[in-house]
């Protein structure tokens, strides 16, 4: 019997999880990330979760024939290593992770891929109809997606493909984007940044009756979504960010020609109804070719995990004709 692996790097957690070859999981593990102080301290973290996931499955991590890592980036993907994380303290300039799992599991089978594309790659895996052309976008904290055209997982030269959140969706760039520069779709519509986006919508027009607290430095897109269909505030900053999501997929629509646009990240799934279904509904009216299928994904917070199994099984793609069973 042979193994397979997937991790998921996130800023908070490390998950892990070993599976049989026909991917059904028997061993999982979950660990918090470290902040730092090094890089090492990072790589140490995920050999850790790992050897907790094989230990929990009842083999040894040498057991493991393939592993895909899904992460925060940015990358190097030559070396195999996340660089200069903006989520992590400046101390942490690289993150090894490739290598020292190649080296962990005595495998050189192991694929690294941005965390949009794993869950990409999961969603493709256990797609009802394994589609070669999909998108997933996950709208969080932040905005990106994974991008699967043609049967081809759209990684890039560096691995940093699918940065869709720094589409201009606003030429005036009313909002500045955590990156820095003006009138991204990031900028308007990420958990992040809807409860300045409030707080802008309210200076334009004072005459919006509100209860969210606007002077509290702890205000959430959470606060704002709560208060939907009570508060005319709530209420406008839903429907402009749903404006802008529709922008933004648009966008991909004409980029990629998907046949399935699946929608995760916890924005989306706490307000399905006011995330996925406005888009879902104005899409239609913006583009000039085929409209995809726009869902929400049914792996939930497990789609990143799900999605490096899926890498390991079928030599990074998701495409279940190549499953080693």
């Amino acid at each position: 019997m042979v193994y397979y692996a997937g991790v998921d790097l996130g800023a908070t957690n490390v998950r892990a999880v070993v599976a049989e070859d026909d991917g059904t999981i028997i061993g999982v593990s979950r660990n918090g990330t470290p902040n730092g102080p090094t890089g090492i301290d990072v790589t140490e973290a995920v050999l850790a979760t790992l050897r907790g996931a094989a230990a929990d499955a009842g083999v040894a991590p040498e057991a493991v024939e393939a592993a895909g890592i899904g992460s925060f980036g940015p990358f190097d993907l030559a070396a195999g290593e996340v660089i200069n994380p903006a989520n992590l303290p400046d101390t942490v300039d690289r993150i090894p992770l490739t290598g020292p799992v190649e080296n962990l599991i005595d495998s050189e089978q192991v694929y690294l891929h941005n965390d949009t594309n794993a869950a990409v790659i999961g969603e493709r895996f256990h797609s009802d109809r394994n589609p070669d052309d999909m998108v997933y976008l996950t709208i969080s904290s932040g905005i990106g997606a994974g991008v699967c055209c043609d049967g081809e997982i759209l990684d890039g030269w560096d691995g940093n493909a699918g940065e869709v959140g720094h589409y201009v969706v606003d030429p005036t760039g009313l909002m500045t984007c955590g990156c820095g520069l003006e009138g991204h779709w990031e900028a308007y519509c990420s958990g992040n940044n809807i409860p300045e986006y409030a707080r802008l919508l309210a200076e334009d027009d004072p005459t919006l009756v509100t209860a969210l607290p606007l002077e509290d430095p702890d205000l959430s897109a959470k606060d704002v979504f709560d208060l939907a269909g009570t508060d005319e505030l709530a209420d406008y900053t839903i429907e402009q960010v749903a404006h802008w999501n529709a922008i933004g997929v648009a966008n991909l629509v004409h980029a990629f020609a998907p046949i399935v646009i699946s929608i995760g990240g916890a924005v989306a799934l706490n307000n399905p109804e006011l995330v996925v279904d406005p888009i879902r509904e104005r899409v239609a009216d913006m583009v000039m070719s085929n409209v995809p299928e726009i869902t929400l994904t049914g792996l939930g917070d497990d789609v990143g995990v799900e999605g490096a199994l899926a890498s390991a099984l079928t030599e990074g793609t998701g495409d279940r004709r190549l499953l080693r069973a």
